[in-house]
């Protein structure tokens, strides 16, 4: 709970919606509060009001106090007819940084192209590895393959395409088609 002298900032009234309490039958009911500051939210505006209340003293008195708290606006707070709220202060969200279309519905983007880890286990054909080029466990210094190399490559039988990167589940399908993917 804080007192009035809290705040340097001068607050003005403001309807507070209470919630309703069905085990006593009481129906929502509004009463007059201050408003102290308004703020933007990812979800919507929250309101800090200060609702008027009682605390104890220490000598057993009970005096005048403010309870503050934030609530939901316009769910919980009403505006008083002929009261100014353009001085109340005001914390708007931060301009999101701008971002392309794309890349918002994409994401962030991975290194493109695709790298080849080499592995000769004995005698036989060249085995290896196809990798996204950011992926843990690919080689560095190694060429970068664009997609049609990269499918070549991924055709050899000797060839094994990485799970931890993804590799295997963003060419797969481009290998086989994407008829096994929907059964049809």
């Amino acid at each position: 709970m804080t007192t009035p002298s809290d705040d340097a900032a001068r607050p003005v009234p403001v309807r507070v919606v209470l919630p309703a309490d069905p085990l006593l039958g009481h129906p929502e009911q509004e009463v007059l509060a201050r408003l102290w500051k308004r703020r933007q939210t990812e979800t919507g505006w929250v309101y800090l009001v200060g609702l008027p209340s009682y605390r104890d003293l220490e000598d057993g008195g009970v005096e005048a106090a403010e309870y503050r708290v934030w609530v939901r606006a316009p769910d919980h707070v009403r505006p008083v007819d002929g009261v100014d709220y353009d001085q109340v202060p005001t914390e708007p969200l931060p301009p999101a940084p701008p971002t392309s279309v794309v890349r918002e519905v994409l994401g962030e983007r991975r290194p493109s192209g695709w790298v080849l880890a080499k592995v000769r286990e004995g005698r036989g054909p060249a085995r290896g590895v196809l990798h996204a080029p950011d992926c843990e466990e690919a080689p560095q210094g190694v060429p970068l393959l664009d997609l049609e190399h990269a499918l070549n490559v991924a055709e050899n039988p000797g060839t094994r395409l990485c799970t931890v990167c993804g590799c295997a589940q963003e060419l797969t399908p481009m290998l086989g088609g994407f008829d096994h993917i929907t059964g049809s």
